[in-house]
């Protein structure tokens, strides 16, 4: 697997090659590609001046910085290459903290750390197993996408977990969405029913329970719509226009208990037995709001009448 990162792990003395590698993902996620519902073909975004409305093209493209409102000052790309952070591809460890001690708000993204070559395995080992059962973290700087971060290091099964974290200025501050609540005195009844419910509802942490319901739904819809068993509603006619007969109220199709019937086809059915006496004891058929009973039953075919 292609790693995202390569270079050396140093502590004091001892240094090994090492490979980072994204340890979580997004791209098994369904994602949608945006097209042209009249012709199917897929649409790409253009760039447009926001003053004049004239299509910028890639040459013209370039980074501002808003000063004031309306008024950006042009930064050149030669400009940030020449304030680019040096990188030495050598994450050094710096210190060891009780693990602890960080603040979960400050981890940020994490990766797994293998070594590169086969010749570093013993001393990627070796840092591996002085800090495994310290319960500390090694605390080193890296350079990712040309920006310095500081990474956290820790032993994980036969490597290591690297988990970038965020500076204090990317952390909001708690006391600014907390501070406003009050302070409530509790009863006692109530909080011992509220940690009963807490214990009996105590279990052992386990990810694979996890369901995203709705990327479930989502792939089960599309499969089905893929095999033909969803019907695409209005359909796009030659030429990109919608058939006419679909747009139509009189034919609009709807559904009930699984079966698509049209509304004509329910009224139709209505006037061939409008006048058939009801039998004692028979509950009052239902009527609609034009005043023809729903006659759902004689329909030849068993098709339920449906009201929209």
């Amino acid at each position: 697997m292609r790693p995202y990162w390569k270079g050396y792990l140093k502590l004091a003395l001892v240094s090994c090659p090492i490979a980072l590698h994204a340890a979580c993902s997004t791209a098994e996620r369904i994602a949608f590609r945006q097209v042209n519902k009249a012709t199917g073909n897929r649409l790409r975004q253009q760039l447009i001046d926001e003053e004049t409305g004239a299509p910028v093209g890639p040459v013209h493209k370039a980074r501002g910085y808003e000063v004031a409102k309306g008024e950006y000052l042009i930064v050149a790309d030669e400009e940030l290459d020449a304030i680019e952070i040096e990188s030495t591809h050598t994450i050094e460890i710096d210190s060891f903290v009780p693990r602890a001690q960080i603040d979960q708000r400050y981890f940020d993204t994490p990766y797994y750390i293998t070594p590169n070559e086969p010749v570093g395995q013993e001393a990627f080992a070796v840092i591996r197993e002085a800090m495994r059962g310290k319960e500390m973290v090694a605390l080193g700087r890296l350079v990712l996408s040309k920006r310095e971060r500081v990474i956290a290091l820790e032993p994980y099964d036969k490597g290591l977990l690297g988990t970038t974290l965020r500076y204090p200025s990317e952390v909001r501050k708690a006391e600014d969405y907390f501070c406003d609540l009050p302070e409530l005195t509790l009863a006692p009844d109530m909080l011992t029913l509220a940690e009963h419910i807490v214990d009996s509802k105590a279990a052992d942490f386990d990810p694979l329970t996890f369901r995203d319901r709705y990327e479930e739904a989502l792939l089960a819809h599309l499969k089905a719509k893929q095999a033909g068993a969803v019907h695409e509603r209005g359909g796009v006619a030659a030429g990109g226009a919608r058939t006419a007969g679909r747009a139509s109220t009189s034919r609009r199709l709807w559904r009930r208990g699984g079966r698509s019937i049209s509304w004509r086809r329910c009224a139709a059915a209505s006037p061939r037995i409008r006048n058939q006496p009801r039998r004692a004891g028979e509950p009052r058929r239902s009527r609609r709001a034009n005043g023809r009973k729903c006659h759902a039953a004689a329909l030849s075919n068993a098709a339920t009448c449906a009201e929209p």
